[in-house]
Order: C-alpha cells, then structure tokens, then sequence
C-alpha cells in the first residue's frame, strides 16, 4: 500500500481514529493488525514470511538469553533469515545465469517457472530482526518475553517496507511503555508528512520523467552534453526527495502514534568527504553495515591493508544489499575506494586546512561541491541498469551541448530550489524542525505554498517509491 494513494489515506484515518480511544496493549493489537493488513495489501502470501521470521528470532532470542546454545541459536537466526534474502532476492539473479549458459547450449527451460517475485521491504525487515538476535547474543540486549510487542517491532507499518531499520533497544522500549500524544509530536508529525509529501510528489516524481529519459531513452537517441549532466543531477535529486520524502513520512505518522523512528537523512548532499556522506545518507543502513559487519570484520584495528579491505568489502555488501545486479556491485566498490582514498589523503587534507575562521569556511565549501561531483558519478553507476551503456552515458558528457535545456533548467530549479533553501537553513542552524521557529505567518505561508504545490502535481498515477524495489 504506497503512502502516495486514497487507499492509504482511508487505512491510516481509520487506524487512527481506533488508536486515539484504545488503551495500550489494544493500541499495540491494533498497530500490529494494521501493519500485517498493510503489508498483505500488496500479496498475502508473502505475510508468512515476516511471521516466520518473527517467531524464529522470538524463539532463538529466548534460548540465547536462556544460555542453551547460544551459537547454534544464533546462527539458526542468521541463516534463516539471510536464507530467505538469499532466496526471493538472489534467487533470479543466479537463474538468470543459468540460462544465459544453458541458452548457449540449445537448451531453453520455461523462463517463467523458474522466477521468483521480491517481497517488499524484505531486505529492511531481515535486517531489523537481525539486529535484534545478535544484540541479544552480544549481550546489550534483554530479549522480550511478550510476543505481541516483539512482532510489532518487526512488523511496525510506517517503516515495514522502506526503513529506517530500527534498532530494538531504540524501538522495542517505546512500543513497551504506555504512550500519550502530544500536541508538539502532532505538530511535528504533520510537519514530516507534508514536507515528506512535497519532496516525493512534486520534486522526485516530477523528474522521473526527465532522469528516465536520459537513463532509458531511445538507443537510437541517447542523451548529449548539458542533458547527461542534468540527467545525472536529477536523479541524485530524485533519489534524495523519493527516499528522504518516505523516511520524513514514515516519522511524522509515527510520530502522530507516539513512536519516534530514528533521523535517516541528514542533508546529505552537504557533506564534504565519504564518511561524512555516509552519517547523513540513509543513516540506519551505513551504521548497520558498520556495526554488524564492518567492525565484526576488524574495523580499523589491524592495520592500513586490512581496514582498507574492511571497507571496501563492507561497501561491496552494501552495494549487494541493494540486488544482485552490477550495477550496485559497482556502486558500492565505488563508494568502497572513495573511502580508501580519503583514508589515504587524510594527512595531506589536514595539512593543508587553512587555519582562518573565513578560510575553513571557504575549503568546506570547495569539498562540499567537489564532493557532491563524485557522488553524481557514483549515481550514475547506481542508475545505470546496463553497465554496458556506462562509457556511452559518460563519453556523451563531452559531446557538443547543442541541446537546448533552458526550460528544464528551469523546471529543476522550481522543483528543487525549495527543499535545498530548507536543507541549507537546516545545516546552518543544525535543526531538523527549524521551520517551527519561524514567525508564524511565514510558516503558514510556507505550508500553504507546499500543499498547493503537492495537489498541482498529484495524479491519478501513483509513482511506487523507488526503495521498494530493495
């Protein structure tokens, strides 16, 4: 069920109005109600997979606390949760290989019966419930003994199928305790939604239009010049809205139940060198990656060699993470070897930080924007499907720009000028909810021109976020 549509509309004003009179062991009934009803929406079938995996690690958490086995518990957690990964999300991946070999024997086996359909979300839920089990393993969790509280956590349905991936000792806690709604978390709440709203409907779906023509148009055709450095930009703009836009409503409807889900975004494209880029993108990713994998592995405490294979191979899973397809192998190895690099330069960018006020302030700038041109590359990577078109898509960079962009050049900055003014207002104050603090009739202004602008752009068309994919 997509946020962007009547139906969920319907859903969350009847789910609400039930939660608003309910006590809390019916609130956390009626949530987990909600959140299975919400997921089998899309394929009922798929909603015995996350009850599995629940009662799975339910189980092994209760006999590693117990002390009866722990390894072997624990590993039955993993291996049935990364076994379902494996299968629904890899499964295709390795079939289609098998064909493209048994196709160059002559043989060809019914395509159709040999593939098998993603679950939403079942890359976040696994690695949620994950968490929780090896928390328990290590020790820096006591595992719940309710079974209701434990599936809601897993289940919770404003972030089920796009993150951001909870932590239990973060989450677990607030669903445990009785909940009042305030009146600042309804303010804030609605804030969320209608920035949420505005970031994915008018800025990320009004340049899927444009990205998608410059990343899958016509081959006869291809994109040249200006418009493959505007394709490039788009997209990082719409991948930002798209996702950014889910997590800000995904915290404002939790909000509005009294559950605050964790910052996912923190205006990422500010950020002046690739560890700084991963504190702010996709938060709840990269600091899972760190702490189950990149630190499980050795971190930094072994020497240059293997820290800089740490990252990388944590970067290449990260990359994997997202499918079984080269182009997010290549995405994240990229992202791997701008880490090494930075590692690398670090002494001589220390050496050469200015030490006046004014001349720091100039240098991050400079490494902000040089820095936002490799993470346009590393997008380009990211969105280009066919890595076989990457020389092309790249190559026509330096064509001749006889390509007449003033209108889209326009259409970006309409579309996109507000949310980056907002982001920089943001990162100069370090405030999330800077607006608040604004004159009141400023702010009235700001959410009447963002709720028109939503409705101008809506359509019958419901664009699916594109993390759903993931």
């Amino acid at each position: 069920m997509l946020f962007n549509s009547f139906d969920f509309l319907f859903f969350f004003l009847i789910v609400y109005a039930l939660y608003a009179i309910f006590s809390h062991r019916a609130q956390n009934l009626l949530l987990l109600a909600a959140s299975y009803y919400f997921y089998a929406y899309w394929d009922v079938r798929f909603l015995s997979l996350i009850i599995f995996s629940t009662i799975v690690d339910y189980s092994c958490s209760l006999q590693i606390d117990a002390g009866r086995k722990k390894k072997l518990f624990l590993w039955i957690s993993l291996l049935v949760n990364l076994g379902l990964l494996c299968t629904f999300k890899y499964f295709n991946f390795f079939v289609d290989s098998a064909l493209m070999m048994l196709g160059k024997a002559s043989l060809a086996p019914n395509e159709r019966l040999l593939q098998v359909v993603l679950p939403v979300g079942i890359s976040f839920y696994t690695f949620q419930t994950m968490s929780y089990t090896i928390d328990v393993y290590r020790g820096q969790l006591k595992p719940t003994r309710n079974f209701l509280n434990f599936a809601l956590f897993v289940a919770y349905f404003p972030q089920l199928v796009a993150g951001p991936i909870e932590r239990a000792k973060r989450l677990l806690p607030q669903i445990e305790k009785e909940r009042t709604l305030t009146y600042q978390q309804f303010r804030e709440g609605a804030w969320l939604i209608l920035l949420g709203f505005f970031m994915k409907t008018v800025m990320a779906d009004n340049l899927a239009y444009f990205v998608n023509e410059v990343f899958d148009g016509n081959e006869g055709n291809p994109p040249h010049g200006l418009q493959v450095i505007l394709g490039m930009f788009a997209f990082a703009v719409q991948i930002y809205g798209d996702f950014g836009g889910y997590t800000n409503i995904a915290r404002g409807i939790s909000k509005w139940f009294g559950i605050e889900l964790m910052v996912n975004f923190r205006m990422p494209y500010f950020s002046a060198n690739p560890p700084e880029f991963w504190r702010r993108w996709h938060i709840s990713l990269s600091s899972w990656l760190r702490d189950y994998l990149y630190i499980p592995l050795g971190g930094n405490r072994y020497g240059s060699f293997n820290t800089f294979r740490n990252l990388v191979l944590t970067m290449l899973l990260g990359g994997l993470w997202h499918g079984a397809a080269l182009n997010f192998v290549a995405w994240g190895a990229y992202h791997g070897v701008l880490l090494v690099v930075h590692r690398l330069m670090q002494p001589l960018l220390e050496m050469i930080q200015p030490s006046h006020r004014i001349g720091q302030l100039v240098w991050r700038w400079v490494r902000v924007a040089c820095f936002f041109v490799l993470t346009l590359f590393g997008w380009t990577l990211f969105r280009t499907h066919d890595l076989s078109r990457l020389p092309e898509v790249i190559s026509n960079i330096w064509s001749p720009w006889a390509w007449n962009a003033k209108v889209l050049i326009l259409t970006i900055a309409i579309f996109c000028t507000p949310v980056i003014l907002l982001d920089l207002i943001q990162e100069w104050k370090n405030d999330l909810m800077v607006i608040k603090r604004f004159w009141a009739p400023v702010r009235l202004a700001i959410y009447l021109f963002m709720f028109a602008c939503i409705v101008m752009s809506s359509s019958r068309e419901n664009h699916a976020f594109i993390y759903f994919q993931f």
